[in-house]
């Protein structure tokens, strides 16, 4: 992924409800030069109530932080769909338009258009359920915690440390186990204050919130900073 380097966290959060298309355009005309100076990442929700599948839909360019942050909290999840940008067809259409190029990407449960109770009257609350929603919740939820903790972890020590003495491996090896100490060893790889906790999870392939869980358990031995 590219996307240039963060300096300073983000430390607000901004929500906004707006009826689509016509909605995003008119905040977009009022709004557009604050939000291209301060938005770093962003992110559409559209449909995030069913419990049939996570939908990821790209933005206009594909690699932004926000592409990044979706793809990394969706690791592991069940029936997850990544769709390019041609398939869009929410607000990132204009958050995503040329002139106005935000890092945002699109966040659904089962893509609009994609079920069949889509804009008819069966598209109720037997598809739209408190724990989809609950579901959806805890994705946004793990990215906010991602930026809420060390965005860029940097490995204090040259070469692997000495996880045994800290804890942090069994002392006696026993063959064809390795528990989470290979998801350990391979955030330490990583760990270098370049590569960001959604790179991290994305190269070794594990779901945000436990790398997340990785880098607090490193930081609180001394490991990380």
């Amino acid at each position: 992924m590219t996307y240039n380097r963060i300096e300073q966290q983000a430390d607000t959060y901004r929500f906004v409800f707006l009826p689509e298309t016509i909605g995003s355009i008119a905040y977009l005309s009022q709004n557009l030069k604050e939000l291209q100076d301060k938005v770093i990442c962003g992110f559409n929700l559209s449909c995030v109530g069913d419990e049939r599948s996570y939908s990821h839909i790209e933005s206009r360019i594909g690699n932004t932080l926000a592409d990044n942050a979706l793809q990394s909290a969706l690791i592991g999840l069940d029936n997850v769909v990544k769709y390019s940008f041609l398939k869009r067809g929410s607000d990132e259409r204009q958050y995503c338009a040329p002139g106005v190029d935000l890092p945002v990407c699109g966040f659904s449960r089962t893509k609009y258009g994609e079920y069949p109770e889509y804009h008819t009257s069966a598209d109720n609350f037997d598809v739209v359920t408190e724990d989809g929603i609950n579901d959806s919740l805890n994705v946004m939820k793990s990215i906010v915690d991602a930026f809420e903790s060390n965005l860029f972890p940097k490995i204090n020590v040259k070469c692997e440390p000495q996880l045994g003495k800290r804890g942090l491996r069994p002392t006696v090896s026993q063959k064809g186990f390795y528990g989470d100490i290979s998801t350990r060893s391979d955030f330490i790889a990583y760990a270098d204050g370049q590569h960001s906790i959604f790179d991290i999870s994305n190269i070794i392939n594990k779901n945000l919130t436990k790398v997340v869980s990785e880098l607090k358990i490193l930081e609180k031995h001394g490991l990380i900073s």
